[in-house]
């Protein structure tokens, strides 16, 4: 049953979640990338097949608040801004229900929303891209990258609207510079890590003293946070509905029926 599984998962130490983390888990991505521009123009220059990426500022586990009243919130696992205005956002999905289309919409939405100031013109509107790196190959096309642009569906023609959404396939293992990046990503330890800004951030957080430290505190901040949306996440994956979640939610984390559904409503990824 999906209830046993979830229940009966077997609980971590701190070390040891550490220990087996790699790139594709957002908290050690998210702490390796924060303010690390070598890092972050290795990865878009590699992902965009582009040399002309100068990057200005980059944000790890940046939270965006919805402006409307009780609307969703999402924290961001990176946050990168170039020298020309362009923002991209990079997630790693390692659940398919993360990376449902509808999330990288509302991903996009919310990037775009914070462009503009007061007064701007909407022609301001500067180029931006959602980035997915998924652990499966979540459209099953063996690809190493799916991108996705608006088009004219009555002509042969780009809607330009420099709005970009991309999927790249964490699984990818071709001999080629998004196949190394990749397996980059699934290294659990820095010594197989061939890219060597790759190799130092991920050094310093899992071997440095005050760099393990900072990754501890960050999973332990995050710890119920993650687990909840985890338990909802593969729940969802295993096929139970929203009332079987719920009921998952309050067992498992000793919540009242409101509680869980509140839990729920805030973190059920947008494939519900």
């Amino acid at each position: 049953m999906a209830e046993d599984m979830i229940l009966d998962q077997e609980m971590q130490s701190v070390d040891q979640i550490i220990d087996n983390m790699s790139l594709m888990d957002d908290d050690l991505f998210g702490l390796v990338f924060n303010n690390n521009i070598p890092a972050a123009e290795v990865l878009l220059k590699t992902i965009l097949k582009r040399d002309d990426i100068e990057i200005i500022s980059v944000e790890g586990q940046k939270e965006l608040r919805n402006p409307e009243v009780g609307g969703r919130m999402i924290r961001l696992d990176v946050l990168v801004k170039d020298g020309t205005g362009r923002f991209y956002n990079v997630e790693v999905q390692r659940t398919n229900s993360g990376a449902h289309p509808k999330r990288a919409r509302f991903h996009s939405s919310m990037v775009d929303a914070r462009m503009l100031k007061e007064g701007q013109k909407f022609k301001e509107l500067k180029e931006s891209y959602v980035i997915f790196i998924t652990e499966n190959d979540y459209w099953g096309e063996e690809l190493p990258i799916y991108t996705i642009n608006r088009h004219f569906e009555e002509v042969d023609r780009v809607f330009e609207d420099e709005s970009h959404i991309i999927y790249v396939n964490g699984s990818y293992k071709g001999n080629d510079a998004i196949g190394h990046l990749m397996q980059d990503f699934r290294c659990k330890k820095a010594d197989d890590i061939q890219n060597a800004e790759l190799a130092k951030g991920v050094r310093y957080f899992k071997e440095n003293e005050g760099g393990r430290q900072e990754m501890c505190e960050s999973v332990e901040r995050y710890g119920d946070q993650r687990a909840i949306k985890a338990t909802i996440e593969t729940s969802i994956e295993l096929g139970a509905n929203k009332e079987k979640v719920v009921d998952i939610l309050r067992k498992r984390f000793a919540l009242s029926e409101e509680q869980a559904e509140r839990v729920y409503e805030r973190y059920a990824p947008a494939v519900v």
